[in-house]
């Protein structure tokens, strides 16, 4: 009789938390439509064609690639209750275990990790208001135990395309506005300090750069100053940020770019400028834009590289695996000069 009452539970349980017992939000007066059309899945970088591709090609003038990310590792800083596990298994390395008579040996990971740590990329399924996400997506009705059956990051197109850094650190320094954390051993902009659209475009004007169609943005706070003494301040980096206001996410996003990548863990300024909002550029940017984010970017090599050169674009290769359903993964790239 237990064992019924169990199974009962346990179906009524599934079913509570199924999409068909949720009250459907109105998507259409939560989360703006896409340009796109109504069943798009992919987001903004529809907007990375042929011709911006070819565009940002003529970035390529060295050849020289420079690192956007940072490697991934057990005891880097991870937002909230995240976690990364690596495991080694070494299958046949013991005398007599070879295979063959060639003596062949080999060795597999595990590797055990949330999709949103390190430098990684948010998806279109990430976040959303309510059960309402990219393009008025009712997600509730897509979600299964394992993956989404919509909006996953498979959908993504290239992002062959041309690379912006903004030096919002030289930018505050120029200003004669810059308050530096304690904990960072170089430049840095300290947690709780906005950037605004005037600040972005103070950085534009700094190297006479205009955001085109389908740019992607990397904004350089300093703030990855603290990612790299990892673990030791691993608590300050995710205490507070530098980062965006809501004013700045909504005029990047009016620029058309596909991608804003920032070095800190979440864009936006934190604490918020609301205290009663959570993460409304992540809002701006995801669920009403269908532009994608990059959080823990590397950004002060080629900041440093751009203010040697007086060049602040790139062309930006990255790899995003074709992974099913997912809501974001860890990701890999370089700015090509």
């Amino acid at each position: 009789m237990k064992l019924r009452h169990v199974a009962v539970a346990f179906a009524l349980s599934a079913f509570l938390i199924s999409g068909t017992a949720w009250a459907q939000s109105d998507c259409k007066t939560l989360v703006q439509a896409s340009p796109f059309g109504p069943d798009d899945e992919v987001g903004a970088t529809n907007r990375i064609t042929p011709a911006v591709t070819k565009a940002a090609a003529a970035e390529i003038q060295t050849g020289v690639s420079i690192p956007l990310a940072y490697n991934l590792v057990d005891g880097v800083p991870l937002f909230g209750t995240r976690f990364t596990k690596t495991m080694l298994t070494t299958a046949s390395l013991v005398p007599g275990a070879e295979y063959g008579k060639n003596k062949l040996t080999y060795m597999e990971d595990t590797y055990l990790s949330q999709s949103h740590v390190g430098t990684h990329i948010d998806g279109m399924g990430h976040i959303g208001i309510k059960d309402c996400y990219y393009n008025q997506t009712p997600m509730g009705k897509y979600v299964t135990q394992n993956y989404l059956k919509k909006l996953g990051i498979e959908n993504m197109k290239s992002f062959a395309t041309r690379g912006v850094i903004i030096d919002a650190v030289q930018v505050f320094k120029d200003a004669g506005k810059l308050k530096k954390n304690a904990a960072c051993k170089g430049d840095c902009i300290d947690g709780g300090t906005v950037i605004t659209e005037d600040d972005l475009q103070a950085g534009l004007k700094m190297y006479n750069v205009t955001l085109r169609e389908g740019d992607a943005v990397f904004i350089h706070t300093g703030w990855g100053d603290l990612f790299r003494q990892f673990p030791a301040q691993n608590a300050v980096y995710n205490g507070s940020e530098p980062g965006l206001s809501k004013s700045a996410g909504a005029w990047l996003a009016a620029q058309k770019v596909v991608l804003v990548a920032v070095d800190n863990f979440a864009v936006e300024v934190i604490p918020s400028e609301d205290k009663d909002e959570a993460f409304p550029v992540h809002v701006i940017l995801l669920p009403n834009n269908g532009i994608h984010i990059i959080e823990n970017a590397r950004t002060d090599l080629i900041a440093a590289e751009a203010a040697s050169s007086k060049r602040a674009t790139f062309f930006l290769s990255m790899t995003v695996p074709k992974a099913v359903g997912l809501t974001g993964t860890f990701v890999n790239l370089e700015a090509i000069r």
